[in-house]
């Protein structure tokens, strides 16, 4: 308890020193909430305006190289794991 003591005598020494009440630090927090709150939606647009996107043709070539490399992959995986399954039934056999 009386560390809990100390330290509010802390922080209202510490008001003190600064000029502010807890109460002025309480509605500044509020006063300040809406904009603290848009600020990184307002830099997600602007940097979103940056960014150069791909073309229609582009994007279609783009999502086949996607879906080919997605199918090649799962054949690859699908391979290795019914070899690994194979291996498993030799050791238990």
């Amino acid at each position: 308890m009386s560390e809990e003591k100390k330290a509010v005598e802390k922080a209202e020494k510490a008001d003190k020193k600064t000029g502010t009440s807890r109460m002025a630090k309480i509605v500044n927090w509020f006063k300040t909430l809406p904009q603290r709150i848009s600020k990184p939606f307002k830099n997600m647009y602007y940097e979103l305006k940056k960014v150069t996107w791909p073309s229609k043709q582009k994007l279609i070539a783009y999502s086949i190289i996607v879906l080919v490399f997605m199918l090649f992959m799962g054949i690859v995986i699908g391979l290795l794991d019914m070899g690994a399954s194979a291996l498993v039934k030799l050791l238990i056999a």
